[in-house]
């Protein structure tokens, strides 16, 4: 009789769990796809399931970035030139797209920039060793990934020596990276006396949940002046000087100009978020970042916090502007439905749309969620390139030769609702045909898929390719 009892207070409970939780998802998800997803798990998994939810499938960052931004005042940071350029660009076909970023963001569009971009590790490392080997004020790095071994023994050496010099640092490192992989720098760094933090909040429901919602940041800013951002890890693979054919491919920028601003605002934000540190002009400097080039730019923040589907809307804006051309180069291509409908309208308008991806992907699952969409571009008439060789993690777009988005997100709903990212738009005619050249000479050294060869693979890849497709929300 008692375990009667038991059994329909446990079958009561459960139920009861599952049907809060089915409510939570159908209410706050804002993909439907996701929230099914939800409901199939907890139905399925009575326990299990709504304990998943709890733990990972809850946006409490997005509460916890609220509450401390509104518990202190902004830090006083240094002072960028120039006003905001938005408007100058009103009877500009770009001009639409200007507003909605701004609107966006709530950030302005300042002149004045140059930003140079860097070729794999090759190029980018030095650059980025060579500015920390000059800074005379402040070091700032974020980065998702921080080797110990190979070309992380440099940067420690050089941030080691910067120490010594009475450089201010400050190193933020995703905590995913930092737990899971024995070969981080975060422990040697963290003994060497360099003031270094990982980015995860402190107890363990949060610390599970943040597990999914990682800072993908790439962040290097030298004396409050100089910038580097792009998709560069601080990683082993992109690094091979003995066997430099076989390294990760990459695009990295360095930027200078007031647009470093936003970039400062962005590393102030997370170090805050993480250590409850304001880092002010006593960290950065209070020399004003004046005009260096002739590039127009605006930084991008977008995360799971009040910044959510930010780049979603940059990215959609882009392609309902675009008259000409579209470029877009990503490593990890698995894009939603209003992205799909997004490339294929802009295809159908008679744009010229083309998508880069590698051949060789470093993570398979996600490669063949993003084959199993490639149909629903082809067919209205967009084109996809493959690239072979050594991994591209490569990531841009360039509409029209006229505008680039440059940063770390890639076309995957990890970078567009669950990493914190940052990128950013740049207008700028010399910098974007440049771009724009560059990537059709790596499509010309590429594969194009067709749909043919899609259809034409064995039935059982292209069943494991839908499969994966399922699971596009979580990956």
């Amino acid at each position: 009789m008692d375990t009667a009892w038991f059994e329909w207070v446990a079958l009561l409970l459960t139920g009861a769990t599952s049907l809060i939780v089915s409510g939570h998802a159908l209410l706050y998800k804002r993909e439907a796809r996701s929230a099914l997803l939800w409901l199939l798990v907890t139905w399925f998994l009575p326990v299990l399931g709504p304990v998943l939810y709890l733990l990972i499938g809850i946006n409490r960052l997005q509460r916890r970035a609220q509450r401390l931004r509104a518990a202190v005042a902004l830090p006083t940071l240094p002072p960028a030139a120039g006003e905001d350029q938005t408007e100058a660009l009103a009877d500009d076909d770009l001009g639409g797209l200007a507003r909605l970023v701004r609107e966006v963001t709530g950030q302005p569009l300042l002149a004045g920039n140059h930003i140079e971009p860097l070729l794999n590790g090759e190029q980018t490392y030095p650059a980025m060793l060579d500015a920390i080997a000059q800074a005379q004020h402040s070091i700032a790095l974020a980065t998702y990934i921080f080797d110990r071994e190979g070309i992380g023994e440099l940067f420690v050496e050089a941030l080691l020596a910067a120490q010594r010099r009475g450089v201010s640092i400050r190193i933020l490192i995703d905590d995913v990276y930092v737990r899971l992989v024995r070969g981080s720098a975060f422990k040697f760094l963290k003994a060497a006396g360099l003031p270094v933090v990982s980015f995860n909040p402190p107890v363990l429901p949060a610390r599970l949940h943040a597990a999914n919602l990682r800072n993908h940041r790439k962040l290097l800013i030298v004396d409050g002046q100089v910038g580097f951002t792009g998709g560069m890890n601080i990683h082993r693979p992109y690094w091979k000087p003995e066997q430099p054919a076989q390294a990760f491919r990459e695009l990295h920028f360095r930027v200078e100009g007031p647009v470093v601003r936003h970039m400062i605002e962005a590393f102030t934000d997370d170090w805050y978020f993480t250590t409850q540190e304001r880092l002010d002009t006593g960290f950065w400097g209070t020399n004003s970042l004046v005009p260096v080039g002739a590039a127009l730019a605006r930084g991008i923040e977008a995360g799971p916090d009040e910044m959510l589907e930010r780049l979603r809307w940059v990215f959609l804006g882009a392609l309902s502007v675009a008259r000409q051309t579209v470029r877009i180069w990503t490593p990890y291509f698995v894009p939603d439905q209003s992205l799909l409908s997004a490339l294929s309208a802009a295809a159908l308008r008679g744009v010229t749309v083309d998508i880069l991806t590698p051949v060789e992907n470093n993570h398979p699952l996600v490669q063949w969620a993003g084959r199993a969409h490639y149909w629903q571009v082809l067919e209205h008439g967009a084109r996809i390139w493959e690239r072979p060789g050594p991994f591209d993690h490569s990531k841009l777009m360039v509409v029209d030769g006229r505008w680039l988005c440059l940063g770390s997100a890639n076309w995957d709903p990890r970078s567009l609702r669950l990493n914190f990212e940052f990128n950013l738009e740049v207008y700028d005619t010399e910098l974007a045909q440049r771009m724009d050249a560059l990537f059709c000479a790596v499509c010309q050294a590429s594969i194009p898929v067709t749909a043919e060869a899609l259809q034409a693979r064995p039935l059982a890849v292209r069943l494991r390719d839908g499969a994966a497709r399922l699971l596009s929300p979580m990956l």
